[in-house]
Protein backbone atom coordinates (compact mmCIF):
# COMPACT_ATOMS: atom_id res chain seq x y z
CA UNK A 1 0.00 0.00 0.00
CA UNK A 2 2.64 2.54 0.98
CA UNK A 3 4.71 1.78 -2.10
CA UNK A 4 1.82 2.72 -4.38
CA UNK A 5 1.30 5.91 -2.40
CA UNK A 6 4.95 6.92 -2.76
CA UNK A 7 5.05 6.13 -6.48
CA UNK A 8 2.02 8.38 -6.94
CA UNK A 9 3.60 11.01 -4.69
CA UNK A 10 6.87 10.98 -6.66
CA UNK A 11 4.98 11.23 -9.95
CA UNK A 12 3.04 14.22 -8.63
CA UNK A 13 6.01 16.21 -7.32
CA UNK A 14 6.33 19.68 -8.81
CA UNK A 15 9.34 21.95 -8.79
CA UNK A 16 8.77 25.65 -8.34
CA UNK A 17 10.89 28.70 -7.60
CA UNK A 18 11.23 29.38 -3.91
CA UNK A 19 11.43 25.79 -2.68
CA UNK A 20 13.64 25.45 0.40
CA UNK A 21 17.30 24.68 -0.27
CA UNK A 22 17.70 20.98 -1.00
CA UNK A 23 14.01 20.37 -1.75
CA UNK A 24 13.58 18.36 -4.94
CA UNK A 25 9.87 19.05 -5.31
CA UNK A 26 6.59 19.46 -3.51
CA UNK A 27 3.03 18.29 -3.72
CA UNK A 28 -0.21 19.45 -2.18
CA UNK A 29 -2.76 16.78 -1.36
CA UNK A 30 -6.25 16.76 0.06
CA UNK A 31 -7.67 13.85 2.04
CA UNK A 32 -10.27 13.46 4.73
CA UNK A 33 -11.06 17.16 4.89
CA UNK A 34 -7.46 18.24 5.42
CA UNK A 35 -4.68 19.58 3.24
CA UNK A 36 -1.18 18.14 3.20
CA UNK A 37 1.90 19.96 1.94
CA UNK A 38 4.71 17.51 1.24
CA UNK A 39 8.26 18.37 0.19
CA UNK A 40 10.79 15.78 -0.94
CA UNK A 41 14.47 16.15 -0.10
CA UNK A 42 17.06 14.01 -1.87
CA UNK A 43 19.55 14.91 0.86
CA UNK A 44 18.86 15.92 4.44
CA UNK A 45 17.28 19.33 4.90
CA UNK A 46 19.31 21.97 6.73
CA UNK A 47 17.54 20.98 9.93
CA UNK A 48 16.20 17.48 10.56
CA UNK A 49 12.75 17.25 12.14
CA UNK A 50 12.46 15.97 15.67
CA UNK A 51 10.17 13.14 14.54
CA UNK A 52 10.43 11.04 11.37
CA UNK A 53 7.65 8.70 10.27
CA UNK A 54 9.07 5.38 9.10
CA UNK A 55 6.87 3.45 6.68
CA UNK A 56 7.59 -0.07 7.84
CA UNK A 57 4.73 -1.19 10.04
CA UNK A 58 2.37 -1.55 7.07
CA UNK A 59 4.69 -4.18 5.63
CA UNK A 60 5.12 -6.01 8.92
CA UNK A 61 1.40 -5.98 9.76
CA UNK A 62 0.50 -7.24 6.30
CA UNK A 63 2.98 -10.12 6.55
CA UNK A 64 1.92 -11.03 10.09
CA UNK A 65 -1.79 -11.04 9.20
CA UNK A 66 -1.10 -13.15 6.11
CA UNK A 67 0.99 -15.60 8.12
CA UNK A 68 -1.75 -15.79 10.76
CA UNK A 69 -4.29 -16.63 8.05
CA UNK A 70 -1.89 -19.27 6.65
CA UNK A 71 -1.70 -20.83 10.12
CA UNK A 72 -5.45 -20.71 10.78
CA UNK A 73 -6.55 -22.03 7.39
CA UNK A 74 -3.71 -24.08 5.92
CA UNK A 75 -1.95 -25.38 9.03
CA UNK A 76 -4.97 -25.94 11.28
CA UNK A 77 -6.79 -27.49 8.30
CA UNK A 78 -3.73 -29.09 6.72
CA UNK A 79 -5.49 -32.37 5.86
CA UNK A 80 -8.02 -30.45 3.80
CA UNK A 81 -6.16 -27.40 2.45
CA UNK A 82 -2.42 -28.14 2.50
CA UNK A 83 -1.86 -31.83 1.91
CA UNK A 84 -3.11 -33.86 -1.04
CA UNK A 85 -2.15 -37.53 -0.67
CA UNK A 86 -2.56 -37.91 -4.46
CA UNK A 87 0.17 -35.30 -4.98
CA UNK A 88 2.55 -36.31 -2.18
CA UNK A 89 1.54 -38.35 0.86
CA UNK A 90 2.88 -36.75 4.06
CA UNK A 91 1.92 -36.20 7.67
CA UNK A 92 0.58 -32.86 8.88
CA UNK A 93 3.79 -31.95 10.77
CA UNK A 94 5.89 -32.73 7.68
CA UNK A 95 3.56 -30.65 5.51
CA UNK A 96 3.78 -27.68 7.86
CA UNK A 97 7.57 -27.97 8.10
CA UNK A 98 7.82 -28.12 4.29
CA UNK A 99 5.59 -25.07 4.09
CA UNK A 100 7.72 -23.10 6.54
CA UNK A 101 10.92 -24.26 4.84
CA UNK A 102 9.78 -23.17 1.38
CA UNK A 103 8.89 -19.72 2.70
CA UNK A 104 12.20 -19.31 4.55
CA UNK A 105 14.34 -20.76 1.76
CA UNK A 106 12.58 -18.49 -0.73
CA UNK A 107 13.85 -15.42 1.16
CA UNK A 108 17.38 -16.85 1.52
CA UNK A 109 17.63 -17.64 -2.22
CA UNK A 110 16.35 -14.17 -3.12
CA UNK A 111 18.75 -12.44 -0.73
CA UNK A 112 21.75 -14.47 -1.92
CA UNK A 113 20.93 -13.73 -5.57
CA UNK A 114 20.64 -10.00 -4.81
CA UNK A 115 23.98 -10.00 -2.98
CA UNK A 116 25.72 -12.00 -5.72
CA UNK A 117 27.39 -10.53 -8.81
CA UNK A 118 24.04 -11.03 -10.55
CA UNK A 119 22.58 -8.37 -8.24
CA UNK A 120 24.52 -5.71 -10.15
CA UNK A 121 22.41 -6.32 -13.27
CA UNK A 122 18.77 -5.33 -12.76
CA UNK A 123 17.69 -7.07 -15.97
CA UNK A 124 19.71 -10.21 -15.29
CA UNK A 125 18.49 -10.41 -11.71
CA UNK A 126 14.88 -9.88 -12.78
CA UNK A 127 15.09 -12.66 -15.39
CA UNK A 128 16.73 -15.11 -12.98
CA UNK A 129 14.22 -14.30 -10.22
CA UNK A 130 11.37 -14.81 -12.67
CA UNK A 131 12.82 -18.22 -13.56
CA UNK A 132 13.25 -19.06 -9.88
CA UNK A 133 9.61 -18.15 -9.15
CA UNK A 134 8.40 -20.27 -12.08
CA UNK A 135 10.52 -23.19 -10.82
CA UNK A 136 9.20 -22.71 -7.28
CA UNK A 137 5.60 -22.65 -8.57
CA UNK A 138 6.22 -25.89 -10.45
CA UNK A 139 7.89 -27.46 -7.41
CA UNK A 140 5.13 -26.44 -5.03
CA UNK A 141 2.51 -28.11 -7.25
CA UNK A 142 4.40 -31.35 -6.58
CA UNK A 143 4.28 -30.84 -2.80
CA UNK A 144 0.90 -29.39 -1.89
CA UNK A 145 -2.69 -29.03 -3.08
CA UNK A 146 -3.03 -26.74 -6.09
CA UNK A 147 -4.52 -23.94 -4.02
CA UNK A 148 -1.84 -24.27 -1.34
CA UNK A 149 0.91 -24.31 -3.97
CA UNK A 150 -0.02 -20.94 -5.39
CA UNK A 151 -0.86 -19.48 -1.99
CA UNK A 152 2.69 -20.42 -0.96
CA UNK A 153 4.08 -18.69 -4.03
CA UNK A 154 2.32 -15.55 -2.77
CA UNK A 155 3.59 -16.18 0.77
CA UNK A 156 7.15 -16.51 -0.51
CA UNK A 157 6.82 -13.28 -2.51
CA UNK A 158 5.27 -11.47 0.47
CA UNK A 159 8.04 -12.75 2.75
CA UNK A 160 10.67 -11.54 0.30
CA UNK A 161 9.10 -8.07 0.25
CA UNK A 162 8.59 -7.76 4.00
CA UNK A 163 11.96 -9.28 4.91
CA UNK A 164 13.55 -6.86 2.46
CA UNK A 165 11.95 -3.99 4.37
CA UNK A 166 12.99 -5.43 7.75
CA UNK A 167 16.51 -6.66 6.94
CA UNK A 168 17.69 -4.41 4.11
CA UNK A 169 15.72 -1.23 3.52
CA UNK A 170 15.08 0.04 7.07
CA UNK A 171 18.59 -0.74 8.42
CA UNK A 172 20.15 1.04 5.44
CA UNK A 173 17.73 3.97 5.73
CA UNK A 174 18.73 4.34 9.38
CA UNK A 175 22.39 4.48 8.33
CA UNK A 176 21.60 7.12 5.70
CA UNK A 177 19.61 9.23 8.17
CA UNK A 178 22.38 8.96 10.80
CA UNK A 179 24.99 9.98 8.20
CA UNK A 180 22.86 12.93 7.09
CA UNK A 181 22.44 14.13 10.66
CA UNK A 182 26.17 13.78 11.45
Amino acid sequence: GSSFYFVALDLGLRQRPGLPVGAFGEEWQVHGGGFYHIQKYLVAPAEMPEHLTWFKWESYATWLSGFAMLCVVYYAGADLFLIDPNVLPMSVPVGILLSLATIGVGWVVYDLLCRSALGKSDTGLMLVLYGVLVFIAWGLTHLFTGRAAFLHLGAITATIMSANVFMVIIPNQKIVVADLIA
